[in-house]
């Protein structure tokens, strides 16, 4: 006798067949034949309550009611579409796509050219589902964004106006994880509901008005650079311009949020397998899947108020004013039509595309930045890349790297860097030219930023991205 001989049976795969194993060697040793044995289990399971009290069974009814009893996970019949884009994406990734097309509320997604293997969903990856939200399929960094600002500074002041540049952006910026500014900032996102959970509200009182203006750890960056229109756009004529570029997102509140839905949301589908697990979701029928959507949505109007302090403290600082500006999550769930019917679209490092709509899509610190106009591509659920990706875990960059062999890249890209960790370095991440060929079908750019002075969070900070 053998599991097999149990699962024809009915018995499910697991601790519940190996249990029954045991009975039926036991009863065997006690001179029962096979054929009872079989019988018997087949009663059992048919009607465990009517066979409870049989001492011959060492428990099994019991193990049955309770294996019975709890949710067992129960994949699509075939994988969800998930179209990719890009050449030789590292197997992390793919796996990890592949794993989220097996979710049972997954609709259909798509990979990014820039993907690579990050907790749940790939960065990169694209996620449509059925009336829930995944926490780890939005990121730790919730409505992590982009937020680009044109400047009254003719480019060709750069030079002359450097030290006073590097001067303020130091002075403006603050970076690091954990990481407050000294005299807070007042923003009108403070002035709205925080009362969604206690959680929330004592972010509120506590974490988000310390951090209101300051940039995390890891790729978030400020930075001055040169912006090359082709055309006339964004209500700018054709040519260059000095321009503000930062990437930041939703600081420790975001990330404390985060954090508590993920694990919540985990507990709620124990029957998740290992490799699934960081993909539990939470039914928007639910009250903590209400409540993690007030809370997400809220952190989106918390990391704009971010930016928008970054760049009006710099621009103040200068007397100058704003032309022009792009900005975007890339970190976010979005309610979407598609395929005739409301869809959560979680983009987790990916850009929205949808027709027309404008965005930034960042390189490295030595490559350029381009403003992009999205073409509206269902089949990427109207999404493209958040930047170049990375090539390189940071890991390997740290110990494959040191900043004597950067400085001259740097140097020739005309780049100052104030400061950064080395596994931020240009050759960690993938060549953005080529990412952004191949992603022609997704969006076309309609200009091009250089960065000239980069600050970033200093060596050894946690990376918070």
């Amino acid at each position: 006798m053998n599991g097999r001989d149990l699962t024809i049976l009915g018995y499910r795969e697991g601790p519940l067949v190996g249990h029954a194993l045991r009975v039926a060697r036991h009863l065997t040793r006690q001179k029962m034949r096979e054929p009872e044995i079989l019988s018997l289990l087949k009663q059992v399971i048919e009607n465990p309550l009517a066979h409870a009290s049989d001492p011959r069974l060492g428990g099994l009814p019991a193990a049955l009611i309770e294996e019975a009893n709890r949710p067992y996970f129960i994949e699509r019949d075939a994988p969800a579409p998930c179209p990719v884009w890009g050449e030789g994406l590292e197997s992390g990734a793919l796996l990890q796509m592949n794993n989220a097309a097996r979710l049972p509320v997954a609709v259909r997604g798509a990979l990014m050219p820039d993907a690579h293997q990050g907790y749940g969903l790939p960065i990169g990856g694209v996620l449509a589902t059925d009336n829930c939200v995944i926490p780890y399929a939005v990121g730790v960094d919730i409505a992590c964004r982009m937020k680009l600002s044109v400047l009254d500074i003719p480019p060709a002041r750069l030079e002359s106006m450097r030290n006073q540049l590097v001067t303020v952006l130091r002075r403006e910026t603050q970076f690091g994880t954990g990481s407050t500014l000294r005299r807070k900032e007042d923003h009108p996102v403070l002035n709205a509901d925080w009362s969604i959970t206690p959680l929330v509200r004592k972010l509120r009182a506590e974490k988000a008005p310390a951090q209101l203006g300051t940039s995390g750890s890891g790729n978030h960056f400020v930075e001055f650079g040169i912006l090359t229109l082709a055309a006339d756009e964004m209500g700018l004529k054709a040519g260059q311009y000095m321009a503000l570029l930062s990437h930041s997102g939703s600081r420790g509140s975001g990330a404390m949020i985060a954090g508590h839905y993920s694990r919540l949301a985990m507990s709620l589908h124990p029957e998740l397998p290992p490799d699934l697990k960081y993909l539990a979701w939470l039914d928007l029928d639910s009250e903590p899947g209400q409540e993690y959507m007030a809370a997400m949505n809220l952190m989106g109007e918390y990391a704009a108020a971010n930016h928008a302090v970054i760049h009006r403290k710099i621009a103040k600082a200068l007397g100058v004013k704003v032309l022009a500006g792009v900005e975007n999550h890339h970190n976010f769930a979005w309610r979407e039509q598609h395929d005739g019917r409301e869809l959560i679209v979680h983009r987790k490092g990916a850009t929205p595309a949808g027709a027309g709509v404008l965005g930034m899509i960042p390189g490295s610190m030595a490559s350029p930045g381009f403003v992009v106009r999205g073409r509206g591509n269902d089949r990427s659920l109207n999404s493209a890349s958040h930047g170049a990706g990375r090539a390189m875990s940071r890991t390997a960059a740290k110990a494959t790297f040191r900043w004597a062999s950067i400085r001259p890249m740097l140097e020739k890209a005309g780049v100052q860097l104030l400061s950064a960790g080395i596994d931020e370095n240009p050759l960690a991440y993938k060549d953005i030219e080529t990412v952004m060929s191949q992603q022609t079908d997704l969006v076309d750019v309609i200009a091009r930023f250089d960065p000239k002075i980069v600050r970033m969070a200093d060596e050894g900070e946690r990376p918070e991205d």
